[in-house]
């Protein structure tokens, strides 16, 4: 069955998701500096913990570092302004060149997980969402929906009133992305880039893409394979 509905992940398969990561922690620099009075420099120290094995409490440890009276507050302040932030990012090339070839071939979704604010604010900067037409952000339904769930996929045949083999979903994290779809029987495509932020990512059973490519420039070629 030729495929019809192509739906995309954001983070890392549309746009570089460090380049998020980098704005997030410049803004919050900025926002908290008079307020830690950190004695170092405060983007540089959270771009180095986002390194290293704390990456998961980056402003924990920032807090902790900066001797600030009320860590755990304060690290509560700093992860809701990175969400809410305005984000400084744009689209991969090959991103924006597939959407524009795709757009009015496919019926097009996009699904991603993340927080609904954070997500929805990545939309707005990049200005993709007439690109699709359908947009499911996991997080409207709750956290418990997110992939592997299989709930926006099945959203997505739904809307365009498709069969599962109909549709093929492309993202680029293996350790979740495809479990979902691939039991539904989606084709899937991984694009793993070098240097993206799961392109060490390993799969569960049944998490194997359909295929993978190193860029959006070959996808029409998978999709008709």
């Amino acid at each position: 069955m030729p495929i019809r509905a192509v739906a995309f992940d954001l983070d890392d398969t549309l746009y570089p998701e460090h380049a998020y990561v980098e704005s997030g922690f410049a803004a919050v620099a900025r926002a908290f500096a008079d307020r830690l009075a950190a004695p170092f420099d405060l983007l540089d120290r959270m771009k180095a913990l986002a390194a290293s094995p704390d990456r998961g409490r980056v402003f924990n440890m920032i807090c902790a570092e900066a001797r600030v009276a009320e860590p755990d507050a304060l690290a509560a302040e700093m992860v809701d302004a990175y969400r809410r932030h305005v984000p400084n990012i744009t689209l991969f090339p090959d991103a924006a060149a597939a959407l524009a070839r795709l757009h009015g071939r496919y019926r097009l979704a996009l699904i991603s997980d993340g927080y609904a604010v954070s997500q929805n604010a990545k939309l707005d900067t990049l200005g993709i969402r007439p690109a699709f037409d359908a947009v499911y952000l996991t997080d409207d339904w709750g956290r418990q929906f997110w992939k592997p769930h299989p709930r926006a996929f099945e959203a997505v045949m739904q809307r365009f009133a498709l069969p599962a083999p109909a549709c093929a979903y492309v993202s680029d994290n293996p350790a979740k992305d495809f479990v979902a779809p691939n039991a539904l029987g989606w084709r899937t495509v991984r694009v793993l880039r070098p240097g993206g932020v799961y392109a060490d990512a390993t799969a569960p059973p049944g998490g194997e893409p359909s295929a993978t490519v190193p860029s959006l420039d070959v996808l029409e070629a998978v999709l008709a394979g």
